[in-house]
């Protein structure tokens, strides 16, 4: 279970005492496991409707009590511990008789659970949506024992006790709807939940100006959603519980997702399109955990930086790089760079250079160190790389400013083992290149084998010799450089800097020169699901790629 830091927080019974007592319309959502219950309170929500109905389906079994009460109890342990919250948990029936709610009651209470809600229908319970009108109501009599029981069992004086009333639900009608709730008030609810099924809000409404405010008034507008909460709050409603609601985005989303993974027997377009590990990883409470480690083991790998090379205008995109430099061009609302720096993002990289050069002061992200190449008119690639020397790491990855990619080529590029890695594209049909292609050339074609093979360069090269045979694929334009890479790295610009053409030497030149010295540059294949903007026809290209 995901540990969290507790804060200085009020108990959370008094939490939910302070929403059912507050002169304003307040809401809650339903939650149905830790994730779902981190997810609720990030969103702002101040509290939790533990639903008996999203509990049970996350079970994968019927709201008809199904699913044993421990088995709810042992789930609310793990969403109290991983929020500050209140949570009301959808107590059904109470589980059993009078001696079940007891035993419940304090069951809740050890796990801050801030309070629970009963409603009167016969144990096993079955959802009021399901045939409502069939289904019997408990005694009253009977029923205020439990909620009489519940309150002498409780230790802690601010845990509550909702009653919820089905009469409206079973057809009974407003009188009766109104006797159970004077009576349950008698017998010592915190509260009183109507319910209704009705697609507009009349009998909540009628029942509310009969009730008059006598004990905090909770509505469930399952049915009636279309109201408008100002309605709500006229008529004096405490707490709205949007109760179900959760659950259905998630079976929905599954739904599409498992679908379309089913069909294309593969993730890659619907990778970037779903959360991230990253947030899963942040939902469980992961970065505490680090920071544990880090006090308590002293451990943990070096963190991996980046360099993005982003000098050049881009003359072939014309008036659109006027006024800025390629890489803060908008694809689809968002600039180059901003898209790589939240690749970076997604994958913990969180230390990024930018090179400029061409109107260098329109790069206005934050969050970036700029080195600033101001030869870039006159210079290549190596110089606007030696410009970010200060900043290079013992793990980075290189990349040009104009590359857009699936957010598993990256992730797939740090798990590669190797002191330098370059990335190519086997696939030769992948589209339409603008710009001057570099051609790898490598040691084995790719065998699209379930096992990564070792594959190293060659050469590359712009042009096809018919000297080194087919190309193996084309340089995407990342890398990544560590351990002894940036060893052989430093070396390899320091040999090449004593040349009389070094202004004019490009990255791929850089590889061809450490491969002359035998230094191994490994390969890994990719095929397809990456792009770089060098044209005015790459910026439509780029649009289509950002939305699918």
């Amino acid at each position: 279970m995901a540990t969290q830091i507790k804060h200085d927080y009020p108990a959370k019974s008094i939490q939910l005492r302070r929403l059912l007592e507050s002169p304003g319309l307040e809401f809650i959502i339903e939650a149905h496991n830790g994730i779902s219950a981190r997810i609720a309170e990030e969103a702002g929500f101040k509290g939790i409707w533990g639903s008996g109905l999203a509990m049970s389906a996350q079970f994968g079994v019927r709201d008809s009590n199904e699913a044993s009460w421990t088995q709810v109890v042992d789930m609310l342990e793990f969403m109290s511990d991983v929020t500050h919250i209140p949570i009301l948990l959808d107590g059904d029936t109470g589980y059993g008789n009078f001696n079940n709610m007891r035993r419940l009651v304090k069951k809740l209470e050890q796990r801050e659970v801030a309070g629970v809600c009963i409603e009167d229908k016969q144990f096993p319970k079955v959802n009021s949506f399901i045939q409502g009108e069939r289904q019997p109501l408990a005694d009253i009599d009977e029923f205020c024992g439990k909620i009489k029981a519940g309150k002498d069992s409780q230790e802690d004086p601010d845990f509550c006790i909702i009653a919820r009333i089905e009469a409206l639900i079973a057809g009974w009608g407003l009188t009766e709807a109104l006797k159970r709730a004077d009576a349950y008030h008698q017998a010592g609810a915190d509260g009183i939940l109507i319910h209704s099924k009705l697609s507009k809000p009349d009998e909540i409404l009628a029942f509310a100006a009969e009730w008059a405010g006598r004990l905090p008034l909770i509505i469930v507008p399952t049915t009636y959603y279309s109201t408008p909460v100002q309605v709500f709050e006229k008529a004096g409603i405490s707490l709205v519980i949007w109760a179900n609601h959760m659950i259905r985005a998630a079976v929905a989303a599954m739904e599409k997702a498992s679908k379309e993974i089913f069909e294309k027997h593969s993730v890659m377009d619907l990778e970037d399109r779903i959360a991230p590990v990253k947030q899963i990883f942040s939902l469980q409470g992961a970065e505490e955990l680090t920071r544990a480690q880090e006090r308590y083991l002293h451990a943990g790998r070096p963190e991996t930086h980046a360099i993005v090379l982003a000098a050049s205008r881009g003359n072939a995109l014309h008036e659109l790089t006027h006024d800025r430099p390629k890489v803060m061009l908008s694809i689809s609302g968002k600039t180059l760079l901003r898209r790589l720096l939240d690749e970076f993002k997604k994958q913990s990289i969180n230390q990024t250079t930018v090179v400029g050069g061409y109107r260098h002061e329109a790069i206005d992200t934050g969050g970036i160190n700029l080195r600033i190449n101001n030869e870039y008119e006159n210079t290549g690639e190596l110089t606007s790389l030696l410009c970010a020397e200060q900043d290079f790491h013992e793990d980075m990855i290189i990349t040009y400013g104009d590359l857009l990619f699936r957010s598993y080529i990256l992730n797939d590029l740090l798990d590669v083992e190797g002191d330098i890695v370059i990335v190519v594209d086997s696939d030769r049909d992948t589209g339409p290149v603008s710009g001057k292609p570099d051609f790898v050339f490598c040691s084995l074609p790719d065998d699209r084998s379930l096992f990564r093979q070792d594959v190293y360069l060659k050469h590359m090269s712009e042009e096809v010799s018919n000297k080194l045979g087919e190309p193996s694929g084309r340089w995407i334009g990342i890398l990544r450089i560590r351990g002894n890479g940036l060893k052989q790295l430093k070396q390899g610009l320091t040999e090449l800097k004593a040349r009389d053409d070094f202004s004019s030497l490009t990255l791929p030149g850089l590889f061809n020169h450490l491969v002359d010295k035998k230094i191994p540059i490994k390969v890994h294949y990719i095929h397809g699901h990456w792009l770089d903007v060098n044209s005015l026809q790459d910026i439509e290209r780029a649009g289509d790629f950002t939305k699918t």
